[in-house]
């Protein structure tokens, strides 16, 4: 284990599988990787963060935290349920250790995944607080001015950190602290004596506002996954992928049909799309058509461009995990273009999802991209000169 001054430092990251608000949600996808991938990230880049330990109860979480670097320890069944206190599962893993090691770390840092946006040097400064400033234990926290309330038993609105009589201006009032949940660090014999994170002396590490969401719920998780094309500040617009799934209504047309006299129904598209999908198969990048409605105008369209197509689907995102595993495809190096609520799941299984201009607002900001043109106005072009974008310049070096 690296120690710093002496001193041996165990991070531990809680991650069960089981998730009532976000199923699966410790392998969710914030940007290019899992939860649980940027958590073990982060702690492995902190300096003076020694051995990195995932406890689950899940062979996939497992394999996961594995490959991104740190040490898994399986979780027994009694401390799996969702109402196992942190701490327990903190006292598995310090006994454990012990157990492997002859003796305990000196600290022992504790980093929920569900906090997506943890940079190294919010780690850092937690680990110092302690380490270098003598602190027992220490958290991470945002600044904030808000004007709290509760209510009372019988529904009236009670002040709970002001005078309600008193307004003061944002600058006038002390800042408080809200408790973000992303990081916490204990000196470990404190914490074996206390059995709880918070004792003695206690430290607290701002950390920047824009990196404290916490995932709890699937609008929470769409929100990271919308703040994460600018805080994860990928390098330009290019898609560096090895496949394309689209939606086809809303996507490759302008989500409206033509209705002829004979109840047959046509599509408007537009050709520039065509001439994008061309190139994409001289590049040898595939692109799969995905889409609920079954209607002889997607086969004949997806004809055409000379594309696979999957329709009259049901279940999106079932369908997309089949044909992702029979292509042997990398899900995070797989763009999805969709446009409306029925391609959420699926935007949210792969690396790139990318939304039409003119998509809905849920869309839009579960995408990592959104494109310049809306469906039917050549947004499969746009998305195909991007990706071309990309292998050319992958060929180039």
């Amino acid at each position: 284990m690296a120690e710093r001054d002496g001193t041996r430092v165990l991070a531990v990251v809680p991650a069960r599988g089981g998730s009532k608000g976000v199923p699966g949600k410790n392998l969710a996808k914030v940007g290019d990787d899992p939860l649980i991938t940027r958590a073990v990230r982060a702690l492995r880049n902190a300096e003076g963060v020694g051995e990195v330990v995932v406890s689950t109860d899940s062979i996939e979480i497992g394999a996961v935290a594995e490959a991104a670097g740190a040490a898994v320890l399986p979780r027994p069944a009694e401390l799996s349920g969702d109402r196992v206190s942190s701490e327990a599962v903190l006292l598995h893993a310090l006994d454990t250790y012990a157990e492997q090691h002859g003796v305990d770390p000196d600290v022992v840092l504790m980093v929920q995944c569900t906090s997506p946006f943890i940079g190294t040097e919010t780690v850092e400064g937690v680990v110092s607080l302690i380490v270098d400033e003598g602190w027992d234990c220490a958290f991470t926290a945002v600044r904030v001015h808000e004007f709290l309330w509760r209510r009372g038993e019988d529904g009236t609105a009670l002040a709970v950190n002001h005078d309600a009589a008193v307004r003061p201006l944002r600058q006038q009032r002390e800042p408080e602290f809200r408790e973000t949940g992303a990081v916490y660090g204990m000196r470990v014999a404190g914490f074996r004596a206390a059995r709880h994170r918070f004792f003695g002396r206690i430290g607290l590490v701002e950390m920047p506002a824009t990196h404290a969401i916490e995932i709890d719920t699937q609008e929470d998780l769409a929100i990271a996954r919308a703040l994460a094309a600018s805080i994860d500040a990928p390098a330009g617009n290019e898609i560096d992928v090895d496949a394309i799934v689209t939606d086809f209504d809303g996507v490759h047309t302008d989500d409206r049909a033509l209705v002829l006299q004979d109840g047959t129904e046509g599509v408007v598209v537009s050709r520039s799309d065509g001439a994008g999908v061309a190139r994409l198969h001289k590049a040898g990048i595939p692109l799969l058509i995905l889409s609920v409605e079954q209607n002889p105008v997607v086969a004949a369209r997806a004809k055409k461009l000379g594309v696979q197509v999957l329709h009259g689907v049901g279940d999106k995102a079932a369908v997309l995990k089949s044909w992702l595993a029979e292509q042997r495809l990398d899900p995070a190096r797989v763009a999805y273009v969709g446009n409306d609520l029925r391609d959420l799941e699926a935007m949210a299984m792969v690396g790139w999802p990318i939304a039409v201009q003119d998509a809905r607002p849920e869309v839009r900001q579960v995408a990592r991209l959104v494109l310049r043109r809306p469906g039917g106005f050549g947004a499969v072009r746009e998305v195909a000169d991007l990706v071309l974008q990309a292998v050319e310049r992958r060929n180039e070096q």
